[in-house]
């Protein structure tokens, strides 16, 4: 369980114009860079800081800890005063849905867990005459579940009522994170948009998944949220060819942006931009159960410094090699400066 699509923003003062730069500073080619339930197989049976906002997307199906990270998430929001904003990604729109095909019988375990304490505080509200009824959120889940191992049974059925649309975790943590949002002249979303996306409304998205997740609109997501050109599956900007004409000219479609800034699609070079960085990848696979990356951040401060923190030693190889940084150039990951255990690339407006 991890953040895939991390960034940190200062408010902008001016407009960014600072590109990240590495994709186009080793190649001539601007594109390129350098219904159902379903169930991990694994679990069959015998069949088988004060002015900046952070922002972080995709949390479950990411080991035995996705229940801790998200009330630890939940805890920094309020702690930051809205200065830490979360997005959707395909993870959290699959468990909404009950495809739980990618979870870990460690995490079944921690939402059996779950499960046991919340039945226990329903039947403790019953005996309080002042509450009424309290919601049963396992209501109508199934009790029993055909090729799935039987020890597995209770994990599935609490995670199911835990994260159906209007379940108390999916209500509670899942409702009010943002598909897409723009800052400044930048706009974040987890997979991607196209031209429908933005012709279909940005806000009206957000506010429809909103709705979908607390239970207002059935049991699947909108069809933008499913599919290889949905908000949280595209891969079209974030693969190793980039349509950089198709981009620029969703990008013209909203005033004032002038990048995007995508997770989903994990990044071996590390945090990396494409379309004279119009296009910006971030997802360096960070979780030991999806990649086992070292942690890298985009900042974006003062609206035109755009860096990257990391702490991958292989920085220091590309720094000889040119795989990502040219040194000598102006623009894009110039400068290599050591910070403690952490190293910067910075590039200048």
């Amino acid at each position: 369980m991890h953040p895939t699509l991390t960034s940190t923003i200062a408010p902008p003062t001016t407009p960014r114009s600072s590109p990240i730069g590495d994709s186009t500073a080793t190649s001539p080619n601007p594109s390129k860079p350098n219904p159902s339930l379903h169930i991990d197989p694994r679990l069959a049976g015998p069949r088988r800081t004060p002015p900046r906002r952070q922002i972080s997307a995709t949390l479950p199906h990411r080991g035995g800890d996705e229940l801790k990270l998200l009330y630890l998430l939940h805890r920094l929001k309020i702690e930051s005063n809205g200065r830490l904003i979360t997005l959707l990604g395909n993870h959290e729109i699959m468990n909404i849905e009950g495809d739980f095909r990618y979870v870990t019988p460690e995490a079944l375990t921690e939402f059996e867990n779950w499960g046991f304490w919340f039945k226990n505080g329903i039947f403790m509200k019953k005996l309080c005459p002042e509450i009424e009824n309290p919601e049963n959120p396992f209501a109508g889940v199934p009790k029993s579940f055909p090729g799935v191992k039987r020890e597995y049974w209770e994990g599935i059925r609490a995670r199911i009522a835990a994260l159906r649309p209007n379940g108390p975790i999916s209500s509670r943590f899942l409702a009010d994170n943002q598909s897409v949002i723009i800052i400044g002249d930048t706009l974040f979303v987890h997979g991607g948009i196209i031209g429908e996306h933005v012709k279909y409304g940005l806000d009206r998205i957000n506010g429809e998944v909103r709705d979908w997740i607390k239970g207002l609109r059935g049991r699947f997501s909108p069809s933008y949220m499913r599919g290889r050109d949905s908000v949280v599956w595209l891969r079209r900007f974030s693969e190793g060819y980039c349509d950089c004409d198709s981009l620029q000219k969703i990008l013209e479609m909203i005033p004032g942006v002038k990048r995007m800034v995508m997770g989903h699609t994990i990044q071996s070079e590390g945090i990396n931009g494409a379309c004279e960085d119009r296009a910006i990848r971030i997802d360096v696979g960070i979780s030991r159960g999806c990649g086992n990356g070292l942690p890298e951040v985009l900042e974006i401060s003062n609206g035109r410094q755009l860096r990257i923190l990391t702490a991958n030693p292989l920085y220091d190889e590309r720094r000889y090699k040119g795989s990502r940084v040219r040194e000598e150039r102006e623009e894009g990951l110039g400068m290599l400066v050591r910070e403690g255990r952490m190293r910067e690339v910075e590039t200048k407006a």
